[in-house]
């Protein structure tokens, strides 16, 4: 921060594009992280990364305080207690912390941040120049706690325009849109389940994975054979030891499932094509009167319990803080309660609960963990049906700001009713995901080593690695795009503009996202190549990739042994899956990737750290299940 400082000073918040005015004042930047030429100022997302551990562990005290909060002589989570010794507060938004789903937690984290730049300047006066009505109702509300006058210099236009279907289905009343939810959702599922055989005699092993009927292998629409990228070799290995498996897939609707009847005819084939080694079913096909009769009761059960509480809004302030955060989160707490996320937490914790009563005594159980809502429906359901060891299993990687893998740390000690819902083991697919499990306070006990399923492929490709293979003196640039438009042609726009400060030689070669095209010819001044080439072949050919904050690709080019170059967004957390790993570098303007490029092109190699466990042979995920003997065992150790 710069020192020219007046004693007390009026501070702009700026919440637009662009540079802010010139003025007596000192500039907080609230969505990007440039700070401006020659500007007294700070970036407020800047600042969230610089003090991450201090701003996440804050947040997360503030949920895990919220549910402790006592409202008519109980805690919410006990008020909520929608089963014995299971609490529905566990399903609610507000507790899944998912950022897709709850948008404004990046407004809280930046409104603590900002709040600690307040206490620490004592302002007397705070500018707000932007249109974020919420935003300016919060910074308002504190600021006359405090004593500092509060201006909203309001932006005469929103940033972004809604639908007129959608901001009608928005003035709807949350009842009416719950109920909406449940007719859509029998509807499109009754199809499936009114002719539907009961399948439950097909369940006998003693063994039930749960997954999403997505990433399935392309050669399962070839042969019907069940063929999943989740579990790659795994499956190789059930089939070979002649291991017999239950499987319960959630239906995701997608590109190739488009619909519920397409997901069951490829149930069908799979139990068919299963040598008698699997059993194959959908939560879906559990679906009848019964079960939607009682998703109805449980659902009026959670409206009724929120009338209750409706003081609840009075407690939405973190520790230690003068910001009202229930503006932000009203919406999440409605909609939890009262909205179609009530009633689909309802329909599946009773689609879940009848699936798993009526199996035969399952030994183990292992799910993909992501720590949703459906999951804690599905650990209670596990243990009330009286099965055995669950086991959860994050798939993919694990991201310091995708709050839905870490929670407050007492909510890990499990001493009274209606706690947090969790396996009796995490399986994690390398040191990274381990690391960040352990720095989450997460019990050490519980975690177990396994092998990345989903990146085998990445074996025998990391280490220390020299420039690109090619003999060429240039820099050859991988550009992956995104999956978002805004972000790619974000992308594109700096690339372009970096290249002019880069040598003429120096070579780019474009992958569009599948789902997001890009055009040559929107950018004219930019020789570069596209290309629809597997990702690990092109990794092969070059020094750099450059990647979005999110994209798993990132990934793979670093554990390929390619430095990896990624944007920062000011409007949203920093999902990187490498952030925290040194030789990553992170850029927010053209100017500094161009610098990243050129540092690039004048080093000589890369150090890649242990990222992932990588064997074929898959010997931690044998042990897990107990598929191997002692000798093995002690192999495996030692």
């Amino acid at each position: 921060m710069k020192n020219q400082l007046f004693d007390r000073p009026t501070l702009l918040v700026w919440d637009k594009e662009g540079q802010p005015p010139q003025g007596d004042w000192f500039i907080i930047f609230w969505r990007c992280f440039y700070e401006g030429d020659g500007l007294n100022g700070i970036s407020l997302p800047k600042l969230v990364e610089e003090q991450a551990e201090n701003l996440r562990s804050r947040y997360l005290e503030w949920i895990y305080k919220l549910g402790e909060t006592r409202i008519k002589g109980k805690r919410v989570i006990d008020n909520l207690e929608l089963r014995p010794g299971f609490s529905y507060w566990w399903m609610t938004l507000l507790a899944e912390k998912d950022d897709t789903k709850s948008p404004r937690i990046y407004d809280a984290v930046r409104l603590l941040a900002l709040e600690e730049l307040i206490i620490k300047l004592q302002p007397l006066k705070i500018i707000l120049a932007g249109s974020n009505k919420t935003v300016a109702k919060i910074i308002g509300f504190c600021c006359r706690k405090t004593g500092i006058d509060f201006e909203w210099n309001q932006s005469q236009k929103p940033d972004k325009q809604i639908s007129p279907i959608l901001y009608l289905y928005d003035s709807l009343p949350y009842p009416i849109k719950a109920v909406s939810l449940l007719m859509r959702y029998i509807w499109k599922k009754w199809s499936i389940t009114k002719n539907l055989k009961d399948v439950d005699n097909l369940i006998t092993p003693e063994i039930t994975f749960v997954d999403y009927l997505i990433h399935l292998n392309i050669s399962t629409f070839e042969t019907g054979r069940f063929a999943s990228n989740f579990w790659t070799n795994l499956l190789e290995i059930f089939n070979q030891d002649q291991i017999r498996v239950n499987w319960l897939h959630l239906f995701v609707q997608h590109d190739l499932v488009r619909t519920p009847k397409h997901a069951m005819d490829l149930i069908a084939q799979f139990n068919q094509s299963g040598d008698g080694l699997e059993s194959h079913a959908l939560l879906d096909c559990e679906l009848n009167l019964s079960s939607a009769l009682a998703t109805l009761s449980d659902y009026l059960k959670i409206s009724w319990l929120s009338w209750r509480l409706d003081k609840i809004g009075h407690y939405f302030s973190p520790a230690d803080s003068n910001l009202d955060f229930w503006p932000l989160f009203k919406q999440d707490w409605f909609d939890s309660m009262q909205g179609p996320t009530a009633m689909w937490n309802c329909l599946v914790l009773n689609l879940i609960e009848k699936k798993l009563k009526h199996i035969p005594h399952q030994k183990l159980g292992v799910y993909l963990q992501e720590n949703q809502g459906w999951e804690m429906a599905f650990i209670y359901a596990w243990r009330s049906a009286g099965h055995g060891r669950l086991i959860g299993v994050p798939h993919s990687t694990i991201r310091y700001w995708d709050l839905r893998y870490f929670s407050d740390p007492r909510n890990y000690i499990h001493v009274r009713r209606n706690g947090l819902p969790l396996p009796d083991h995490v399986a994690l697919n390398g040191p990274m995901a381990m690391n960040a499990y352990r720095k989450g306070k997460y019990s050490i006990d519980q975690l177990v080593e396994v092998e990345a399923l989903r990146y085998l492929y990445l074996k025998n490709k990391g280490g220390t690695r020299t420039k690109s293979e090619n003999s060429s003196s240039s820099l050859i640039v991988l550009v992956c795009g995104d999956y978002l438009p805004v972000v790619s042609r974000q992308m594109m726009l700096w690339l372009v503009s970096a290249a002019n400060e880069m040598p003429t030689n120096t070579r780019y070669l474009l992958r569009p996202h599948p789902s997001c095209a890009i055009l040559a010819r929107d950018y004219p001044s930019l020789k570069m190549q596209l290309t629809s080439a597997p990702l690990s072949e092109l990794l092969t050919e070059c020094d750099v990739a450059f990647t979005s904050n999110i994209t798993s690709a990132a990934v793979d080019a670093y554990c390929a042994g390619v430095q990896v170059v990624q944007v920062l967004d000011g409007n949203a957390f920093n999902m990187s899956p490498l952030r925290g790993l040194k030789g990553v570098k992170y850029v927010t303007n053209p100017s500094e990737l161009a610098e990243a490029f050129l540092d690039i092109q004048k080093s000589n190699n890369v150090i890649v750290e242990p990222y992932f466990y990588l064997d074929y042979e898959l010997p931690r995920w044998r042990k897990l299940l107990g598929l191997i003997d002692n000798e093995e065992e002690k192999a495996i150790e030692n």
